[in-house]
């Protein structure tokens, strides 16, 4: 039930944001069509844990900002990398394994890692992820595995629901 409200909720706001009309008969038409669309989304069984995750929003909102620096600091150094007469790449593929416990926070590390320059998720099978890394500090910033735990806090294993929810 909390995944539909939130559904509802970010639809009617995607529909103000989009719409740009705020005469009261047309507020109303655009809940009555959020309403709808949500209903038929519920009978479709579209509505779950992973499709609409409320659960994470919380420690999600904290770990964006660790993600923006972390990208603003690749960017940097993929910039320092380009500039340099002689580019210091060393291309390498890595396999990596995510200690997240749902398909969910595999795609979000997998994502956090292309998301961040110089790096790209080229693969992920069973919980095992292939990266691309351009260069070494890249790689080794991987390897370290900081954002492998903070993924896996975002994730929330500790919240006793197993892998799909109540």
């Amino acid at each position: 039930m909390l995944q539909a409200l939130s559904l509802g909720a970010v639809l009617y706001g995607l529909w103000l944001l989009l719409s740009g009309h705020y005469q009261p008969l047309l507020l109303g038409l655009g809940v009555a069509s959020t309403v709808v669309v949500v209903l038929i989304a519920r009978r479709m069984d579209l509505i779950d844990r992973e499709g609409h995750p409320v659960h994470l929003s919380g420690r999600f909102l904290l770990y964006i900002p660790w993600l923006l620096w972390e990208i603003v600091k690749a960017n940097i150094d993929i910039a320092r990398v380009i500039v340099r007469p002689k580019m210091a790449i060393g291309p390498t593929v890595l396999r990596l394994k995510g200690t997240q416990k749902s398909e969910l926070g595999h795609v979000i590390y997998a994502n956090s890692i292309t998301l961040t320059p110089g790096t790209v998720t080229i693969g992920l099978e069973e919980g095992v992820l292939s990266v691309h890394a351009l260069t070494r500090e890249a790689a080794e910033g991987l390897i370290s595995g900081d954002m492998d735990r903070r993924v896996t806090a975002v994730e929330g294993a500790a919240d006793g629901r197993g892998e799909h929810g109540a």
